[in-house]
């Protein structure tokens, strides 16, 4: 591991201007992502600035009857929280699908959107890996991707993103906000991560140095009737092969509303889009849900050894969205 300086900011202001002070600076809060990928030698800071304390740990109402989460916010916290649970239930089960409790206890909400990704090639500094080392190659198109991305990748990535969390808020239509050395300013959680392309290691719309401040969730009704379901290889502490963030509103025995993200199937957050526009105005039935799997997966291009993914992602679909349209008819 290379040596590092280590600093605690006790302001947004002075941080920013020690991130902006040294390129190589790195910004720590609870480190459950950054201290790993520090000790396989992935990150190598030479400074790391602790946010720990900044006044950034509270969750808030909004005017408009949202909910503002403060970026140092842990996820345990956050997962329990009563208005949380109340209007988002999705984001509590999110947050509890995601880690053990110990890693809920350390994780904070910024640090959980910007965790890398954990394909085996990103991690191991023997592999190329254009993520990682731009240029080098993208070992896993032809290698191990079982778990690999079937939805908008591309030649130079087929990596997925790896946070439960940033699912849920993509379906929540959430408000990613931050400080930089030019201002503030704020991003939507869909439009937060970059499309793979040909710049896999450019992740995020963040400006360089960039220290994330805050979360906002919406008010929205629809939130409070919806469900997220993970699917991993085993029943404990594990990432996604594929997971669902879904809300309904249902009228009269048709969706007046729908939000769907998927995750574990790109290098992002998936809003289902196509889905969306197939479920709304139709009839709650299972036909519906179906053809919303399929208009959304009509766009999956799996590789050689994930195409389970495909007939995975479509069954959970539907059976979570056969859930939310029986609770609504209960």
């Amino acid at each position: 591991m290379r040596e590092f300086d280590y600093r605690r900011a006790h302001d947004v202001t002075g941080a920013v201007a020690l991130l902006a002070a040294d390129p190589d600076a790195r910004y720590l809060g609870g480190g459950t992502n950054l201290v790993d990928l520090m000790k396989t030698g992935v990150e190598r800071p030479a400074l790391l600035v602790d946010v720990r304390e900044l006044p950034l740990d509270r969750i808030e109402p909004t005017a408009d009857g949202g909910l503002r989460i403060g970026a140092t916010v842990t996820n345990s916290d956050l997962a329990v929280h009563p208005e949380v649970r109340r209007h988002y239930p999705a984001l509590t089960q999110a947050l509890l699908a995601g880690a053990s409790g110990q890693l809920r206890n350390m994780a904070t909400v910024g640090g959980n959107l910007l965790q890398r990704t954990r394909c085996g090639y990103f991690t191991d500094l023997s592999q190329p890996c254009n993520k990682r080392a731009p240029g080098t190659g993208c070992p896993a198109v032809a290698g191990e991707h079982h778990n690999h991305a079937v939805l908008g990748a591309s030649d130079h990535c087929v990596a997925v993103h790896p946070s439960d969390m940033g699912v849920a808020l993509t379906a929540l239509d959430a408000v990613v906000s931050y400080e930089s050395a030019d201002g503030p300013g704020e991003v939507p959680v869909t439009d937060f991560y970059l499309p793979v392309g040909d710049t896999p290691h450019r992740e995020t719309a963040l400006p360089p140095g960039a220290l994330i401040t805050q979360v906002t969730l919406p008010a929205a009704p629809v939130a409070a009737r919806s469900r997220y379901r993970k699917v991993r290889e085993r029943a404990s502490y594990a990432f996604a092969i594929g997971s669902v963030a879904a809300a309904l509103t249902i009228e009269d025995g048709r969706i007046r509303e729908a939000r769907l993200a998927l995750g574990a199937v790109a290098s992002r957050p998936w809003r289902a889009r196509a889905a969306e526009a197939v479920l709304t105005g139709a009839p709650a039935d299972g036909a519906t849900f179906a053809a919303a799997a399929d208009a959304e997966l009509a766009a999956a291009r799996p590789l050689p050894h994930n195409g389970y993914k495909v007939t995975l992602m479509r069954n959970l679909v539907v059976s979570v969205l056969t859930e939310l349209a029986g609770e609504d008819a209960r």
